[in-house]
């Protein structure tokens, strides 16, 4: 070296044993210069290689890089300046002066270089050449200084080198300040469009590193409560049309790879079996495969593939600091050994205080820089597995769909990729802490020797311990997640079906059901939560356990074995570092199993069968037709009977086919085989031109009207209006508050069954599909609305006379105008043909007919004679003319938003028979006026979901304790507080035994020692098992158990316009999500908070007692700190607020999805409903990115607060070295070490908290809704059999939907005597359902009375009225369960008398065919029943009720005429003597009643007996002519 420099390289006089340390000139031409240029040129290649793959586009030439640039080249214009000063000698002194400039000037080139490169690669803000010109700066400062000291001492040797090193020092000074500073974006990148763009992706390198680009949203959130327009744009690469194909396209590999395995192994065992058997080659095959042998694609590998690349670089993120965490415990050791050398310089101190601090900022600079990268993937992998399964359920099959409900996909998208999301934190975990263990244990050979086995062995016997609790932890977790499956579906179906609950008074059958489901829920979670806290008291004791083990060996083993200050802090400090591994290692393992448990889950049905899209084939046809089935043979499994056998068809272009038959003979199926949703089990179907269908029970989406039938087709206005006059909802649109624009709810739960129909017709006809699908279409709707819709729309003459149609019915009306008739009978066709060629076959159908035929068809002559007539009597009739569009009820009055503003509404459905008539109003009315716009008024129906904004209340927190118990609460904090005194004993006990002077190499009264220390160990930790055990397994869930209670019973008695205003998905995410954060997060987060508070609270009380001059520092800190932790919560807690609010519509609209996927298959719209899902997902991705980084903001400085305690404490020790024992030094700054860990945690847990106290929040809110009137009313109870007579009276009765609105019934009076039959009449709006819903209360009375039997129904409790009263309802309700259950909820009545109604309802066949019998399960909603079907066991219901009074609500919707008149004289027998309402729908079931009520506008028009209205010649008479009964 000396030859190479000139003079020696290393000199400890000089550097270390000196007051002014200074290095020698050989290490300073050398090593500080070398140092840059080696890491630049190391780096390069990498980098290189990453900006080939990365190409942000190129950044046009700014002024800041031209001085860049400028700069670079005079740097190296520098460098060789000396080069050639040095080779312009005569004679070259020494090599060190060429090599070094040499090597200088080369690296200066390529950072000139690397500044244009990356201009072109559209790199904004270099990492590396920041590091780069920090690294030359700081080795610069050496020979600044050194040159500085020559020059005062000897003066200035060579004036050269000496003016260009100071130049040369300048410039990097200047590079690095400049580095600091951010080019413009690329040209062409999506920033210059985005309107709110994140500013991470224009952020410069320091502000990345240190998330310093976070800050502003920080302070706005601060300031207000952020909003959704605050939230910046999602980076390109983090949205779902990124990050889902990638998912996708490794999958489809991944399935094509494991198919082609599959086939092998297929073809390899079917040639084996070849040898031993003939002909059996098939069922071998199959045999052999069935041995587990086929393999399923794994969904690990496609995660891997698609984010494992960017997941590695936190893992290198992550290496570095396993490395560096090591160094501060070194640090430590010399620390103490330089409080032990009284003669050392004290800059050592200083210098060993200040590299504590430097090596504490590098590692929590590089660990949130990993954690940044693990949670960017862990989003990742959430939108990519909720984009992957909401593709999936557009196209599984229907036997797939069964198998899995639509809760259990919810919580495949909510709980299984929120685990995926948890697990990628940890996940480093797996190699890391086995590193950390391996490391932590090597450094801690070197200070005890061989006693560190004692505590290795106590930690390896904990392994065992803690694997069997989280083994046992997970089985509770699994059984858990099984009953809170089953309690959300349960709830799933109460709300769904909240209603018919109400109306039958079953409200507690349900919740004590829902209770019970609970309870074993409670018990599963009060067993995990013994386990938690024997696992709680294993962790917290076992890193003292194993200090104290391995220091009681130590000092036993051998007398001279003396535990000293540095052994034992630096071994604990050590110790601490072990503890995290220790602790995190189980839990990694445990959230592994757990995310291996979901990755079956989402793997089985990312895996489920498949719609085969070519079943029904769209190209080749036969000539002429457009629709044909050949041979077809199908069903809804592949497992399954076939459903349909032996079906042919021909349906030529622009016929119009009709399918008639009875209930569950196979009509819908017919119609999902022609859409492909069914197993083709042979034939062939083959369909020409698009498709357009209607569902038999509408689906309608939650979005405006105009929408719904626009259904993603540009807006029309001509085409547009014409399709609402022909479909009759011009007249709906004026009553709806907001015209087309008006928001209809969840599953349409504003329009009634009619409008949600004819909303699904307007679709179909918007669609201008070429052939259209009717699955039972007119069904819902009135006769003679039914008539309107076929002329104008179905029939010969309507809109779709030129297309081809197949039309699913039960009304004979429309038989004769159709081309044919196909009449199917136990899913086959028995006859086809015309309707005349059906008559003259005299076959099934021509009886049918004949005894139903008479009431329904009418002559049309009679039409003819009364038209002139007609022409004038219309016009005075009109004013209070009744208009029949619709008459279905409850659905539509029972919106409490809606404003009944009805004009006389002269419309030109007057007459559906007289076209002449209806075409001289429709010029009257301008053909086709746009419909009205009334957005102005629009009012929603559904209100956002609130969010709480600014601090949680006090109020909540308190609400909290009081359900825990306020003295039990306060006793829990003094344990914690006693748990933290024992564990500051422990320590300042260990701090004195070191400080024991040894007598002749060895310590006195060790035993004593030991025995203090052990004893003050244990007991904190048996102070930490009784405090987890109290707390977490008895006083919370007794909270939550309340908690959940209240808001049960809460739910339940909110009126209906409750459910009508607020979305079901909104509430089951209350019972879901909210209950399970009360139920395991909220005991979670107050426990480490509480062990956090007190374990920063005892640092800052030894540091302060041990040197109370760091008071002075720690004030200000602490001020920061509040101050970071305001900002930081206030922001935190209202983007997770957003983030759950943002979150409930991605499942709502997954729901809606799973319900209409074939609807949305058979127009085709798959794509579009998937990129609105995307959207959501982006939406609330885009509140939870800011949430990610807000930790990672907090992190940085809150650890920056706690390494500046070290440190002072490390400063403050070397300052006073003469008044402290090494022992004190050592427990102070061992302490201080762990406090950046403790002061990160309580705020984030601060934050948890308040985040998730907000669930207590929520859920209050849901049990204090306002409440319906009391159930029973116990000194008001009716006598047991009343109503005796069933005798009815309204005495000027008023109602309204809600204060404020209009009033929707006035002033009636009327009496009906007990057993009289009375069919209600009128317009849509006209009250006739609000009247039945005021008979039961749902709607509460504004004004006057209604008696039955001489009580005052407004004085008894709800369940006592609605128990005596029957009703069956428009939309027929099943819950799943068994059909007895369905029947008779609190099991009241014998199993004979339930027999006995199945078979007067005529389901007896039908029920004694099921193996299971009156046990029949039903899914969920009844869907395995026909609609017909699911209508009698509400028959059912009301047979086994048999109470004196029946209302009737168009029960006759979906039923085929044979049913719909099995059921009219079931009720005509049976409920004989009992009083019926009947809200009429075909005018037909009500000739015969007593009297009829025709209301108008809320008012009574008419009540007398059919025979003398019709004389009268009124409103009812003008109805009766349009039913064509007059």
């Amino acid at each position: 070296m000396k030859r190479f420099c000139g003079s020696e390289f290393w000199n400890d006089n000089l550097t270390l044993y000196t007051d002014s340390p200074d290095l020698t000139p050989c290490f300073q031409n050398t090593v500080l210069v070398w140092i840059p240029c080696i890491f630049l040129w190391a780096a390069f290649p990498f980098y290189h290689f990453y900006l080939k793959q990365n190409n942000k586009g190129y950044i046009v030439m700014s002024i800041l890089n031209k001085v860049k640039t400028f700069f670079g080249v005079l740097l190296w214009l520098i460098c060789w300046l000396d080069l050639f000063y040095e080779l312009g000698k005569s004679r070259v002194q020494h090599p060190v002066n060429i090599v070094t400039p040499l090597i200088l000037g080369i690296t200066m080139l390529l950072a000139t270089v690397l500044i244009q490169y990356e201009r072109l690669r559209g790199v904004q803000s270099s990492g590396l050449l920041f590091i780069f010109w920090l690294l030359a700066l700081l080795c610069a400062i050496v020979p600044f200084r050194s040159r500085i000291r020559e020059a005062a001492d000897k003066g200035v040797t060579d004036q050269l080198r000496f003016t260009t090193f100071y130049i040369y020092f300048g410039l990097l000074l200047f590079q690095l300040i400049l580095s600091c500073f951010n080019e413009k974006p690329p040209l062409f990148s999506s920033i210059v469009t985005d309107p709110n763009p994140c500013p991470e992706s224009t952020a410069g390198f320091l502000s990345t590193m240190t998330f310093w680009w976070f800050t502003s949203m920080a302070i706005k959130g601060y300031r207000n409560p952020l909003e959704d327009k605050d939230l910046w744009s999602l980076n390109k690469k983090d949205t779902s049309e990124i990050v889902v194909p990638t998912l996708l396209k490794n999958w489809e590999t991944e399935k094509a790879k494991v198919q082609r395995k599959n086939q092998a192994v297929y073809s390899t065992s079917s040639n084996k079996v070849l040898n031993h058997v003939d002909g059996g080659t098939e069922e071998a095959g199959v045999l052999l495969l069935g041995k587990n042998d086929t393999k399923q694609p794994s969904f690990l590998k496609t995660l891997l593939k698609a984010y494992g690349s960017y997941f590695l670089i936190g893992s290198a993120y992550k290496l570095m600091q396993d490395l560096i965490c090591f160094v501060n415990p070194q640090l430590l050791n010399l620390l103490i050994n330089f409080t032990m050398q009284k003669d050392a310089p004290s800059w050592w101190g200083f210098a060993l205080a200040f590299l504590m601090f430097f090596c504490a900022l590098l590692q929590t600079i590089i660990l949130h820089q990993h954690f940044q990268y693990c949670f960017v993937t862990g989003m990742r992998l959430r939108t990519a597995i909720i984009g992957a399964i909401y593709r999936k359920s557009l196209v599984i099959t229907n036997s797939a769909k069964r198998s899995s409900t639509v809760g259990e996909i919810v919580n495949l998208m909510s709980v299984d990729a929120q685990r995926f999301m948890d697990l990628t934190t940890f996940l480093n975990m797996l190699w890391s802490a086995p590193l950390q263990i391996i490391l932590a244990l090597y450094f801690l050979w070197q200070y005890l020797g061989p006693s560190v086995l004692a505590g290795v062995a106590v930690m390896v016997l904990l392994i065992p311990l803690n694997a069997a609790i989280a083994m046992k932890t997970r089985a509770f977790q699994v059984e858990q997640m099984q009953y809170k499956d089953a309690r959300i579906k349960l709830m799933s179906e109460i709300l769904n079906g909240i209603k018919v609950l109400k109306l039958y008074a079953w409200e507690n059958s349900f919740k004590e059901k829902v209770l019970q489901i609970r309870e074993n829920e409670l018990k599963v979670l009060r067993k995990s939560a013994y386990l938690g806290a024997v696992s709680i008291f294993a962790w917290t004791s076992a890193p003292f356990l194993v200090a104290l083990t391995t220091f009681a060996v130590y000092v036993t083993v051998d007398d001279k074995n003396v535990l000293d200050a540095k052994k034992a802090f630096v071994s604990l400090s050590l110790f601490n570092i072990l503890r995290f591994p220790l602790n995190m290692l189980p839990q990694v393992i445990s959230s592994i199993v757990q995310a291996s448990v979901s990755l079956k889950r989402i793997q089985s049905f990312l895996s489920h069968d498949e719609l085969d899209p070519n079943s029904v084939d769209k190209k080749n046809i036969a000539s002429g037709c457009v629709v044909t089935v050949v041979n077809g043979k199908f069903s809804w499994a592949k497992s399954d009977p076939a459903t349909l056998h032996s079906i042919n068809l021909m349906v030529p272009h622009g016929s119009l086919l009709a399918v008639v038959g009875h209930v569950g003979c196979g009509k819908s199926s017919l119609v999902s085989a022609l859409l492909g949703e069914m197993e083709k089990l042979e034939g062939e179907i083959s369909i020409h031109g698009s498709v357009a269908y209607v569902s038999q029970q509408a689906w309608i989406q939650n979005a405006t009207l105009r929408e719904n039938i626009l259904f993603g087709k540009p807006y029309n206005a001509e085409k547009y209006s014409s399709i609402l006059e022909a479909c009759a909802l011009l007249t709906d649109l004026e009553v709806l508050p907001g015209g087309d624009q008006t928001e209809i709810g969840e599953k349409g739960i504003n329009l009634s069954g009619g409008q949600k129909q004819r909303v699904s017709i307007a679709r179909a006809l918007y669609s201008e599909a070429d052939v259209y699908l009717l699955d039972d279409p007119l069904s819902a709707v009135d006769a003679h609305v039914a008539k309107h819709i076929f002329d104008k729309v179905i029939g010969p003459e309507g809109l779709l006379k030129d297309k081809t149609r197949i039309l699913v019915t039960h009304s004979i009306t429309f038989l004769p105008q159709v081309d044919n008739i196909v009449v199917l009978v136990d899913g086959s066709v028995s006859e086809m043909g015309s309707y005349q060629e059906l008559l003259t076959q005299n076959g099934a159908f021509a009886e049918f007919l004949r005894n139903y035929a008479l009431e329904d068809i009418v002559e049309e002559d009679e039409a003819i004679e009364l038209e002139e007539e007609e022409e004038d009597f219309r016009e005075d009739a009109l004013s209070n003319h009744i208009d029949m569009v619709d008459n279905e009820p409850v659905a539509n009055e029972a919106r409490k938003q809606f404003i009944r503003q009805i004009s006389v509404i002269s419309i030109d459905l007057e007459n559906p028979k007289k076209m002449s008539t209806r075409k001289r109003k429709c010029s009257e009315r301008k053909v086709a006026e746009h419909p009205p716009d009334k957005k102005s008024s629009a009012q929603k129906l559904i209100y956002a979901e609130t969010t709480e904004t600014g601090r949680v209340k006090l109020q909540v927190f308190w609400e909290y304790m009081k359900a825990v118990g306020p003295v039990l609460c306060l006793f829990i904090c003094f344990l914690y507080c006693c748990q933290n005194a024992a564990a500051i004993g422990a320590n300042v006990w260990l701090s004195e035994w070191t400080s024991d002077t040894a007598v002749n190499g060895t310590q006195t009264e060790t035993s004593m020692r030991v025995g203090v220390y052990a004893a003050l160990g244990l007991t904190q930790g048996l102070l930490i098992f009784v405090t987890c055990f109290l707390s977490r397994a008895y006083l919370m869930l007794k909270a939550s158990q309340m908690i959940h209670q209240q808001m049960l019973q809460g739910t339940l008695l909110s009126p209906l316009s409750f459910f009508e205003a607020t979305p079901s998905g909104r509430i089951l995410n209350r019972f879901a999500k909210d209950i399970d954060t009360i139920d395991t997060h909220i005991p979670e987060n107050i426990d480490i908070w509480m062990r956090t508070f007190w374990y920063t609270a005892s640092v800052l009380l030894i540091c302060s007692a041990l040197t109370p001059i760091i008071l002075i520092v720690i004030v200000p800190l602490m001020m920061f700190y509040w101050w970071v932790q305001r900002f930081y919560v206030a922001t935190s807690r209202q983007l997770k607020r957003l983030e759950s609010v943002s979150r409930s519509p991605i499942y709502s609209h997954f729901s809606e999805t799973i319900t209409g996927t074939s609807v949305i298959r058979a127009y085709g719209r798959q794509n579009a409903f998937v990129l609105i899902s995307d959207k959501k997902v982006d939406e609330n991705q885009k509140s939870y990115y800011p949430g990610i980084v807000s930790n990672r903001w907090l992190g940085i400085r809150i650890e920056f607060i706690g390494n500046c305690i070290v440190l002072f404490a490390a400063l403050f020790a070397v300052i006073g070295r003469n008044k402290l024992t090494p022992g004190m030094v050592g427990l102070s700054v061992s302490y201080a070490l762990q406090v950046t860990m403790s002061l990160n945690w309580m705020v984030r847990m601060t934050s948890d908290l308040e985040s998730n106290i907000v669930a207590v929040e929520r859920v209050k809110e849901y049990s204090e809704t306002e409440t319906e009137a009391p159930w029973i009313v116990p000194d008001k109870r009716p006598p047991e059999d009343w109503p005796t007579q069933g005798k009815v009276e309204f005495s000027d009765y008023s109602v309204r939907y809600r204060e404020g609105l209009d009033l929707v019934l006035k002033n009636l009076t009327l009496q009906v005597k007990g057993g009289e039959k009375i069919g209600i009449v009128g317009r849509t709006g006209a009250g006739k359902s609000s009247m039945t819903l005021c008979l039961f209360r749902i709607l509460e009375a504004a004004a006057g009375e209604i008696i039955i039997d001489g009580v005052k129904i407004s004085e008894i409790g709800l369940h006592d009225l609605r128990s005596k009263l029957t009703i069956i309802p428009q939309d027929p309700v099943l819950f799943s369960g068994t059909l007895r259950m369905n029947l008779d909820p609190f099991e009241k009545y014998a199993d004979e008398d339930i027999w006995k109604v199945l078979e007067l309802s005529h389901l007896n066949k039908f029920v004694s065919s099921q193996p299971a019998g009156i046990n029949h399960e039903c899914t969920e909603g009844g869907e395995n029943l026909s609609v017909g079907q699911r209508q009698l066991v509400c028959l059912a219901r009301a047979l086994l009720r048999k109470t004196r009074i029946l209302v009737l609500d168009e029960a006759t919707a979906a039923i085929d005429l044979e049913t719909d008149d099995l059921i009219q004289s079931t009720i005509r027998t049976q409920f004989e003597d009992c009083t019926v309402f009947t809200i009429a729908h075909r005018l037909n079931t009500i000739l015969d009643y007593t009297r009829v009520l025709v209301l108008d506008k809320g008012q009574i028009a008419e009540f007398d007996t059919p025979t003398n209205l019709i004389a009268k010649k009124g409103i009812f008479y003008g109805m009766a002519k349009d039913a064509g009964l007059a």
